[in-house]
């Protein structure tokens, strides 16, 4: 009986120096936090143990003898609950696969582990081969798929994927961020989130983000892209350019006046991606019609009677063509007739016409006061009308004279202006006192004078 008792320790000492014992093992291996890690494993025991063996794996803990166990195929032995279903070996008890799997794998899982073998009072630890998993920080970002180009107005699935992501560890949480109209598929995938954009000419160069949140280990990584939108021309304008003077802007088919003998440059300005072809055209362009600028800009050196008529600047675009036309038209300055003035019964009547091209506006000057359009009280009435290139006002004033004032009537367009004036002098009536013009943009000077 003496002799059974020590047979088992005698066994346990002999099994433990048996050269039987090996461990096929990476002793090195690295993952990011948030990952899974698999590491393959093969080992080999004395053949005086039976099949059926307790496989387990330990973190190594300072000098403690088996540490903390992390894993093991023996459903009856207890694991701590931060760990207890990510460490995972395989199950069958008479395998000779100790491969040992990591899911969502956290800094504090970095360490030193070793794999133990035991059948009822009989183990071995393997502490000539260990493993050293290190965990560093997670710096892969998701990838955002966008198939095919983005069209202004057109929807389009975006795929955010993890791919390097496990589908074994804990569920990742997508979220989305971009100013464009968007909606999430709720059929989204396990490693993958699907979003419907449906993108704007505004939203051409905007950001938008995926972010991916991993809630077992608290880390998120997001990627940023910029959406490049196609988008047929839009906001058309043309902008016109005499000498050295600032632009005209010109935001639809309008006209446009010109003095003989100046320089014009007109400009055509086309929002759209990629950038439209644009193009110069005498009158509308037909299908097969040949610019007379295959260029953004238009130069007319010298402008007179022949560039009369409509220019027209097309924009040519995969997602449609659009134009915009402007008519130019020979004009002149302010040319003034009157005022002409004469006494009623109700008081002074004044008249005053003047014709330009484009036609001008006529005001009123009584003193230091001004006197525009159709506008009366009880003390004045100034009637104006316009046709063709002639303005007509007449002002009646019924009160509020006195000797020594001055009425002038004032014409004025975009290439100058043009005024005379009467004065009430004492004892004398009315008399003609002056009259001046000035060109666009500058004071008015020079005078004349003539009576009435």
């Amino acid at each position: 009986r003496l002799l059974l008792l020590l047979l088992p320790v005698l066994w346990g000492g002999a099994l433990a120096k048996d050269s039987g014992y090996r461990l096929k093992l990476k002793g090195s291996v690295t993952v990011q936090e948030s990952l899974c890690v698999s590491v393959p494993c093969k080992f080999s025991y004395s053949r005086m143990f039976p099949k059926y063996l307790h496989q387990h794996w330990f973190k190594k803990v300072g000098n403690e003898k088996l540490g903390i166990l992390v894993a093991t195929n023996n459903p009856e032995e207890k694991l701590q609950e931060r760990i207890q279903g990510r460490f995972l070996i395989p199950m069958d008890p008479e395998s000779d696969d100790c491969s040992l799997t990591i899911r969502d794998v956290n800094t504090r899982d970095s360490g030193t582990y070793f794999f133990h073998v035991k059948y009822g009072l009989y183990e071995h630890t393997y502490e000539d081969q260990m493993l050293s998993l290190k965990v560093t920080a997670l710096t892969d970002k998701p990838d955002i798929q966008i198939p095919g180009p983005l069209e202004s107005g057109r929807p389009k699935k975006l795929n955010c994927y993890v791919p390097w992501a496990c589908e074994e560890g804990t569920p990742p949480i997508f979220s989305w961020t971009s100013a464009a109209y968007t909606s999430l598929d709720p059929r989204s995938h396990h490693l993958s989130s699907v979003l419907t954009l449906t993108p704007r000419p505004q939203d051409h160069g905007t950001n938008l983000t995926c972010q991916v949140y991993f809630p077992a280990t608290g880390v998120s990584v997001e990627r940023t892209i910029r959406l490049n939108v196609a988008y047929a021309p839009q906001n058309m304008a043309i902008c016109v350019f005499q000498g050295n003077s600032t632009a005209l802007k010109i935001l639809q088919n309008t006209s446009f006046s010109f003095l003989e003998g100046e320089a014009l440059r007109l400009l055509c300005e086309a929002d759209s991606n990629p950038p439209a072809e644009l193009s110069w055209f005498r009158e509308s362009p037909g299908l097969n019609d040949t610019p007379i600028s295959s260029t953004a800009i238009l130069e007319l050196p010298r402008v007179g009677p022949a560039q009369e008529g409509e220019f027209t600047c097309q924009a040519r675009h995969p997602l449609g063509s659009h134009r915009v036309s402007l008519s130019l038209s020979l004009g002149y300055p302010p040319q003034l007739l009157g005022p002409s003035c004469s006494w009623g019964d109700q008081g002074l009547h004044c008249s005053c016409s003047s014709r330009a091209q484009p036609a001008p506006s006529l005001r009123w000057r009584l003193g230091a006061g001004l006197l525009e359009g159709n506008h009366g009280n009880a003390s004045h009435v100034v009637t104006s009308s316009s046709e063709g290139p002639w303005t007509n006002s007449s002002l009646s004033l019924k009160e509020g004279l006195s000797e020594g004032l001055r009425l002038s009537c004032e014409a004025r367009n975009v290439h100058g202006a043009q005024s005379a004036s009467v004065l009430l002098l004492p004892g004398q009536g009315l008399l003609g006192a002056e009259a001046t013009e000035g060109g666009v943009g500058q004071r008015e000077g020079g005078a004349g004078g003539g009576g009435l």
